[in-house]
């Protein structure tokens, strides 16, 4: 983890205080098996990059096989795949059960979405610091190990056919999660090729950190039709009203808009652009908002019970965040705002920052978001902001999941240690604070508009959508705590 992300991890954990003794399995800060394996996960996702939806799905099987494994240990709650047929007698019940079998689980899930020998190795070194032999495959449900293996098991072969494509198998020769739809062919060839059609997307040519350059492809075009969670399509909550079209006063005024950030951009702002970036390397949105729940947790005083269910439904609902963000991603196929800028004011003077030279006026066909060079802007249509949609239906969880929408966190960037002006944002060291879960998301979804890589109806549909999408997964999620889910098909 590079020393920024490991800021950001440890100014996350050191917010809360951790009250009570540690469980057999619990690590040095005393977090459960299911933090513990929430943070291998997220690990995972930064040393593999995988597209945000993709990292949602991810960090949702692994969750939900945690859960499954875990009812089986719980009076009242049914599992996603076998409902009740896994429930152990009371006598059964202890913690030193559910922490094995939710490992199991956890291991089986992660081994299955990260087969690379690296990461299988952490994931097997993990299980031996916890205890637990990673190489028991048995499927005997009398022991807490056979009840993490068949939950999982379950869990995997449903998510094996739910249109990710994550065997690769519905494409053969394109690899794992690759299209598998009617193939996604862009509109406007990729840039430095005049744009066809600005309401459409552009492939960039992205500077690749060695002096070279990689071509744009769309990141999952497909993943609309994931099957999700709390919905019963992708195209369940899919806007009727699309982002604003070429030739009318709304599209330039948007633009317009951004150009307007661009040419005032703050100290504060910046470092809000560069604390939500998630880029490739990072845990990714949806990861962000699993280390805001580990915060809450801590400050709450979770245990194995809480953490389960808690990260079991926000990760569901990050996972519907994903595919309805990317069904109407595929449908709209809109421009960003460096294509619909560089297009509307080419040979033209605007005002906008310049990196290491603050506002100047230059070529509107020069303009860049505030991003870090490679990566100018994420390789998937604008409308609508993923961000802000997994943004708003995480904070949406934690406010039901809580009963509350106090957050009370705050983190604090230090001088200079911007990665887009390294050395010289921000000039002080910058403190950002949320009072509310709502603060954190509507601050997530801003950063897009001043980091340049979205416009503002992209924002507020994602944000619309994603307290939708919250509030739908929590409300499903209780179905299986209170035992009065349907069963699986």
């Amino acid at each position: 983890m590079n020393s920024r992300l490991w800021n950001k991890a440890c100014c996350l954990v050191a917010l809360c205080c951790v009250a009570g003794a540690a469980s057999a399995a619990s690590n040095a800060t005393g977090d459960s098996v299911v933090l513990q394996w929430n943070a291998a996960a997220l690990q995972a996702v930064r040393d593999t990059h995988p597209g945000p939806p993709i990292c949602a799905r991810m960090l949702a099987i692994v969750s939900t096989c945690m859960y499954d494994a875990w009812a089986a240990y719980d009076s009242l709650a049914v599992g996603t795949r076998l409902g009740d047929t896994l429930r152990r007698p009371a006598a059964e019940r202890t913690q030193a059960n559910k922490e094995k079998a939710i490992s199991f689980a956890a291991y089986r899930a992660l081994v299955d979405l990260f087969p690379q020998p690296a990461e299988v190795q952490k994931f097997s070194d993990m299980m031996g610091r916890l205890g637990y032999d990673p190489t028991d495959g048995s499927a005997d449900t009398s022991t807490a190990g056979g009840i993490g293996n068949v939950a999982a098991a379950k869990v995997l072969e449903f998510r094996h056919r739910d249109g990710s494509n994550q065997l690769g198998d519905l494409n053969p020769g394109a690899g794992a999660y690759s299209d598998c739809t009617p193939l996604y062919i862009p509109v406007n060839t990729p840039e430095p090729d005049p744009v066809k059609d600005p309401d459409h997307w552009q492939p960039l040519r992205v500077p690749d950190g060695r002096g070279g350059f990689v071509i744009q492809s769309y990141i999952a075009p497909h993943w609309g039709r994931v099957t999700p969670f709390a919905l019963s399509t992708g195209a369940d909550l899919r806007p009727t009203v699309g982002p604003a079209r070429y030739g009318t006063p709304e599209y330039v005024q948007q633009a317009r808009d951004l150009l307007d950030y661009s040419a005032n951009l703050t100290d504060e702002q910046k470092t809000i652009v560069e604390y939500w970036a998630d880029g490739p390397g990072t845990e990714q949105p949806p990861g962000h908002w699993c280390l805001f729940a580990q915060s809450v947790s801590r400050r709450d005083h979770f245990g194995v019970d809480e953490d389960v269910k808690l990260l079991f439904t926000l990760t569901n609902a990050l996972m519907d965040a994903g595919i309805v963000a990317w069904d109407a991603k595929r449908v709209y196929d809109s421009v960003r705002p460096i294509t619909a800028i560089h297009y509307l004011f080419k040979g033209q003077k605007v005002k906008a920052w310049v990196p290491f030279q603050g506002t100047q006026e230059i070529d509107g066909g020069d303009w860049k978001p505030y991003q870090i060079s490679t990566v100018v802007t994420p390789a998937f249509p604008e409308y609508i902001s993923g961000h802000s949609t997994f943004s708003a239906a995480g904070a949406e969880v934690l406010k039901c999941f809580t009963n509350s929408d106090t957050f009370g966190m705050s983190v604090t960037e230090a001088a200079g240690s911007s990665p887009a002006e390294p050395g010289l944002v921000p000039a002080t060291d910058v403190t950002l604070s949320w009072a509310t879960f709502s603060d954190a998301a509507d601050q997530a979804g801003m950063s897009r508009r001043y980091g340049g890589i979205h416009f503002a109806d992209g924002d507020l549909m994602g944000r619309r959508l994603g307290r939708i999408v919250g509030s739908l997964a929590w409300n499903k999620a209780l179905t299986y705590f209170y035992g009065i889910a349907r069963p699986a098909p």
